[in-house]
């Protein structure tokens, strides 16, 4: 194996440590835009904005990892195929909060009810990145894999 070749496998584990950041980052944006609570056009449109971009930030991410990565591991190493059956599953689970979010969001909802949304969604996200994390890095680190990052995680 080249040095190259080498880089890029090991990158793959990088590169999903920092879309998870990316993706901590762009939920605090949501968050802190909640916490000002100002109200008014402009505040609802910010919020909207912000919601948006992360909400099809995580979602992109989910649909890369199930539709590209989740595949190309579970071929590589079928013996992780439950981990993967309850990462999906997990992504299922933050897709149906996410719609929560977005439906109190597109009513208006008052800014403790948001952030109450807003909490599920953290709590969940952060679980299942740690344990994806602890699960999958050292695979990642040795996966072979023909695909671009954003095709592999998401267009972060």
């Amino acid at each position: 194996m080249t040095e190259r070749e080498t880089t890029r496998l090991v990158a793959w584990s990088y590169e999903l440590r920092q879309v998870h950041t990316r993706l901590r980052h762009a939920l605090d944006l949501v968050r802190s835009a909640v916490a000002d609570g100002t109200s008014g056009e402009a505040a609802t449109r910010d919020l909207l904005l912000y919601c948006h971009g992360f909400c099809a930030a995580l979602d992109g991410h989910h649909r890369g990892e199930d539709d590209t990565l989740f595949p190309a591991i579970e071929a590589a190493h079928p013996e992780l195929a439950p981990v993967l059956r309850r990462l999906r599953q997990d992504h299922s689970m933050i897709a149906h909060l996410l719609g929560g979010l977005q439906a109190a969001i597109d009513r208006s909802a008052p800014v403790a009810e948001l952030d109450r949304h807003l909490e599920g969604v953290a709590a969940i996200m952060e679980s299942h990145f740690r344990y994806e994390e602890r699960q999958l890095l050292q695979v990642l680190e040795t996966l072979s894999l023909d695909a671009s990052p954003d095709e592999v995680l998401g267009p972060l």
